[in-house]
């Protein structure tokens, strides 16, 4: 998954690939993810909603777990922030988030590729991915405020 929208076909692909079963309520979420970058769950359940009107907010919670789990979605939750969901996966990239209205942004890696990962100390671990998020206010309120 990237940062451009998906067909129908290739976010069904990607659900079957997955291993996951196909259904209304799993194409309906990842869809809503796709159309809705760095969404929080409400977000996406209004808009599951307008394709499913019957969908539970359960349901909701239930398959962004899923689609988690097995990668075609991805979590982040910004210190102080709900969390939210992107279908961005598997480049390392990181965010800007706005204090004052929340507001929430992909930052590709600085510099070549993912430098991030080379940490001065692993303390033993073996580092998969880096999560940096940079912090500052959005044009719209720093426009608001100057």
């Amino acid at each position: 998954m990237s940062t451009t929208r998906h067909t129908p076909e290739a976010l069904t692909a990607a659900i079957r690939g997955a291993g996951l079963r196909l259904t209304r309520p799993r194409l309906a979420v990842l869809s809503a993810v796709d159309a809705h970058p760095h969404a929080v769950t409400e977000t996406l359940l209004t808009s599951v909603r307008d394709e499913l009107s019957d969908v539970s907010r359960q349901a909701v919670y239930d398959v962004l777990h899923a689609l988690t789990d097995v990668g075609l979605v991805r979590r982040i939750q910004p210190a102080g922030h709900a969390a939210r969901y992107e279908t961005r996966i598997g480049d390392n990239h990181h965010h800007v988030v706005c204090r004052e209205c929340g507001d929430v942004r992909d930052v590709d890696c600085a510099v070549g590729a993912a430098p991030c990962l080379e940490a001065a100390q692993t303390h033993g671990f073996t580092i998969d991915e880096a999560e940096v998020v940079y912090w500052g206010r959005c044009p719209d309120c720093a426009a608001r405020t100057a």
